[in-house]
């Protein structure tokens, strides 16, 4: 055993920690953590006038969406130094460095001059807190995940769950903000200050996710193994297969995910609803999204992982195109929440088993880094610039139905990726 793993050893208490006390240390960070991210793209009209003002509006929200995508680039180093360093130094060591480095590209958003005070250097900056922050969050899949299913031996499907319940109440908390914000505000107090109260509110409450963090003992299964030196050079020689299908098992995971956070965007500019509409219906997405994520976890723990996300992936599959149909054929507030309602369902239905499956496909020498790189790249390829993609594809089409192509394309490589997953599953 190596000195860390000692220490960490006789760090861990008498008892083992509560499911509770685990949960909470895992998801108060990944939730704050997902919160700025989510920020970003509800106010997407807001931060393109201020700091992208190219006199198109259509351009300058296509910037926006870049830049938010460019995030995203990054995501994959902060994957390996991040998922690497969990591998060699603990779980907890992890978590503690990839909310650490969120807070500062939070602290950037929420004080950051505009356009009109410093000219190119205001976009400059947005780039760099946002490169910052998908640095960060590259890791913190990978190792908040490691962290809830290595600390039970049953319920892995049910903990691991609580990823995307706990990004389900940070979409609520940040719905919210939009709902009242956009509500109770005019557009001049909106764009002098009001976008920016959602980002001091993550920025206040991110130091209780680093203490409670800092404080967690390692989970026993990382205590119990000799941990590698080299994770990254393990995974990619003795695993790669693995990393091919867990990129694969995420696509539509992702995809869907960021097509949601699109609606406020879509509402506005495609359906000529108000924007408070769109955060309304994203609220009522959130709420299903973070109930509903925990029972399928439960459930996958009873009859297996790939069943249950075969059949949510078919589910996508078969309703994008109306479901999407609905929104532009009735536009309405009842239209869109009808929709983002829906999608966060069958998202829950497959998002919720995802953690704990991609968990099994790797050893728990090299969870951290398969889990967190595998889950950048495909967050990267197929997430983060799906709201680019769909406003590219409505702008080159002049269909406001071709985003829902784009859910179906992502869905049916996700249900390829799982049908090789289930013979590697069922062969260890």
């Amino acid at each position: 055993m190596t000195s860390d793993v000692v220490a960490d050893r006789s760090a861990m208490p008498a008892q083992p920690p509560s499911a509770v006390r685990v949960v909470v240390a895992a998801s108060i960070g990944n939730a704050l953590e997902w919160f700025d991210f989510l920020i970003y793209g509800y106010f997407a009209l807001n931060i393109s006038k201020l700091f992208f003002p190219v006199g198109n509006g259509t351009i300058a929200l296509l910037i926006t969406f870049a830049t938010f995508g460019l995030s995203y680039v990054v995501r994959p180093l902060g994957a390996i130094v991040i998922g690497a360093y969990t591998d060699r130094h603990g779980r907890r060591a992890g978590l503690t460095l990839s909310i650490g480095l969120m807070m500062i590209g939070t602290a950037m958003m929420a004080v950051m001059p505009t356009y009109a005070a410093i000219g190119l250097a205001a976009p400059a900056l947005v780039l760099v807190a946002r490169l910052l922050q998908g640095f960060s969050v590259g890791g913190e899949f990978g190792s908040a995940t490691a962290f809830l299913v290595e600390h039970t031996a049953t319920r892995k499907g049910f903990l691991a769950s609580r990823q995307w319940a706990s990004q389900g109440l940070t979409a609520l908390v940040a719905s919210i903000f939009g709902v009242v914000l956009t509500g109770v505000l005019t557009e001049p107090q909106l764009l002098s200050w009001g976008w920016r109260v959602p980002f001091f509110f993550g920025l206040l409450l991110g130091p209780i996710g680093l203490y409670i963090r800092s404080r967690m003992a390692e989970t026993p299964e990382y205590a119990a193994i000799e941990p590698t030196k080299t994770p990254v050079r393990d995974l990619l020689s003795r695993h790669p297969m693995a990393v091919i299908l867990a990129i694969g098992a995420s696509i539509i995971s992702n995809s869907s995910n960021y097509l949601i956070l699109y609606i406020p965007t879509y509402a506005v500019k495609e359906l000529g609803l108000p924007q408070s509409t769109g955060f309304t219906a994203t609220l009522v997405g959130a709420v299903i999204l973070s109930a509903v994520s925990p029972l399928f976890g439960h459930w996958s723990d009873k009859i297996g992982r790939v069943r249950i996300m075969l059949t949510m992936g078919a589910v996508f599959l078969v309703t994008a195109y109306p479901i999407f149909w609905v929104m532009v054929a009735y536009p309405s507030m009842a239209a869109a929440i009808l929709a983002a309602g829906w999608l966060s369902l069958v998202k829950a239905g497959y998002s919720g088993v995802l953690p704990s499956l991609l968990a099994e496909l790797f050893p728990t020498e090299t969870r951290g880094i398969g889990m967190s790189l595998s889950f950048s790249i495909s967050v990267t390829i197929f997430g983060g610039f799906a709201p680019l993609i769909a406003t590219w594809l409505i702008a080159q089409t002049g269909d406001p139905l071709s985003p829902s192509f784009y859910l179906m394309v992502t869905a049916a490589l996700s249900m390829v990726a799982l049908s090789f997953s289930s013979g590697r599953l069922r062969h260890g």
